[in-house]
């Protein structure tokens, strides 16, 4: 636990107390701060007061006490209008930070050189960053792994210099970071997403750029045009930078880039430059897909990045070991949720992806096979619909709707892709599962790739996935031990 010290003293509104906001008050008054936590559910007051934090009603409350508002990311800053705690803050001429915001200043209070890698993109951070800790942890160092994935900030172990914290940091979190500065930055892509949050893809794109400007060392995917033209414009700022790409011909020379699935680094000393292989992907199942690809080149890139900023300050600590990093790779355990081998009955392979909320998230999975996918997808539509993804139809052998977008979903997908209208994901896994065993494909797989949020039948893509998780696992009889 971090105890926020920075604000000592002071009168601090917190606004949301999920997790995150639960954890932000606790290290603000562990660190001599006077909490007034808020939050519009009652269910959430009487959760925090019972872990002792003071519950004060800001609706009522006088705004020019407070030094400052730390917001929960999920709430309302600008877009679609900013929350009522937002404005108030905003009269009272009060800073609007979040729990992010609160670990940097940690950082740069008591141990300014700590190193930190801090990943962002449209798709792929959580994997990226959970590859990158892992990686750490493999050669031999002191990790923690929090932010936007697994544990809240503030409850991960305090900035040290022997010890690298790795965040993955949503465009929330840094919208609300103004002293964000990570010793890396990464930024893996940018496609369209939380444009009702951020108003436009500018301005959500802008957002996702602040994380990799404010770095030492910068980590830009080359992949597509908007992170390209974020990386050209980092490299005539004269900042440090480690392009990486998958081999689509970017315009920039990476330090990290792929042949197949085949990773290398470029590197440059006096008048030379040489490639070294760093490892292959191949019947690596965790990491398969184009998009892993990618993942794991923003993982290495990630090292080399801090590595480079760890020589500069004199620091022994050695990251980049390239002859490791093979065995390592080959050992990363994969995320639930995220292209998780669930299981296999005989031939057919079940694989969770639950966490593919959007289209482009799971235009990842349909890549990851040529031919036998049966297909389980829908929920609360997200702006664009699956359109996008017709290019992968003729993959997929028979598809199955469920929640409230089945029949826009229906209408995409008529004449193009068998489907059934199967309305529950109970009635989806058992008909895939029948259908996928019935195919005579040499390795069908059921896929569960909604592309889709999760709210109109589970409380989160969690939940969804523990659910086809139990659901496969009683299929083929085994036990769940989740």
């Amino acid at each position: 636990m971090i105890r926020c010290t920075t604000f000592s003293g002071k009168t601090v509104a917190v606004f949301g107390l999920g997790a995150s906001g639960n954890a932000t008050a606790r290290a603000l008054l562990d660190g001599g701060a006077d909490v007034a936590a808020w939050d519009d559910s009652a269910g959430g007051r009487e959760g925090a007061a019972k872990l002792g934090i003071p519950i004060v009603d800001l609706m009522a409350a006088d705004w020019s006490e407070f030094s400052a508002l730390v917001l929960a990311p999920g709430v309302p800053l600008t877009h679609p209008e900013p929350h009522w705690t937002v404005e108030k803050a905003g009269a009272a001429g009060i800073e609007i930070i979040g729990d992010v915001e609160l670990f940097f200043r940690e950082r740069a209070a008591h141990c300014p050189r700590a190193p930190i890698i801090a990943i962002t993109g449209t798709n792929g951070k959580s994997t990226t960053t959970a590859l990158v800790a892992h990686l750490l942890r493999e050669l031999g160092h002191k990790v923690e792994m929090g932010g936007n994935i697994g544990r809240a900030v503030l409850t991960l172990a305090p900035p040290a210099s022997d010890t690298v914290h790795v965040l993955e940091l949503s465009s929330f979190q840094i919208d609300l970071t103004p002293s964000l500065a990570p010793s890396a930055g990464v930024l893996i892509n940018i496609t369209p997403d939380h444009i009702d949050r951020h108003g436009t893809l500018d301005r959500y794109a802008a957002v996702k750029e602040r994380l990799v400007v404010a770095s030492d060392a910068a980590c830009i995917g080359v992949d597509d045009a908007m992170t390209r033209a974020v990386a050209e414009r980092r490299i005539a700022s004269g900042g440090a930078v480690f392009p990486f790409t998958c081999g689509k011909g970017a315009a920039v020379i990476p330090r990290l880039y792929a042949i197949g699935t085949t990773l290398f680094a470029h590197e440059t000393g006096g008048a030379y430059a040489s490639s070294i292989e760093l490892a292959s992907l191949d019947g690596i199942g965790t990491l398969r897909g184009r998009h892993n690809t990618q993942n794991a080149l923003a993982a290495l890139a990630a090292l080399r990045a801090l590595q480079d900023q760890l020589d500069r300050h004199g620091s022994p600590m050695n990251v980049w070991r390239p002859e490791a990093m093979q065995a390592a790779i080959a050992l990363y355990p994969g995320l639930p949720h995220r292209m998780e081998e669930v299981g296999r009955a005989g031939a057919v392979l079940f694989i969770n992806d639950s966490k593919a909320t959007n289209a482009d998230s799971t235009e990842k999975a349909l890549g990851s096979w040529e031919r036998g996918i049966f297909w389980i997808l829908g929920g609360k539509a997200k702006e664009g619909g699956i359109g996008l993804l017709a290019p992968y139809f003729p993959r997929v052998s028979q598809a199955y709707l469920i929640g409230e977008s089945a029949e826009v979903f229906a209408a995409t997908l008529a004449g193009r892709v068998p489907f059934q209208r199967a309305g529950t994901l109970e009635i989806a896994v058992a008909a895939a599962a029948r259908d996928a065993a019935r195919s005579g494909e040499r390795e069908p797989v059921v896929l569960l790739s909604p592309a889709c949020a999760s709210y109109d039948q589970f409380k989160n893509f969690e939940v969804r996935g523990d659910r086809f998780r139990a659901l496969v696992q009683a299929l083929i009889g085994v036990p769940d031990r989740s």
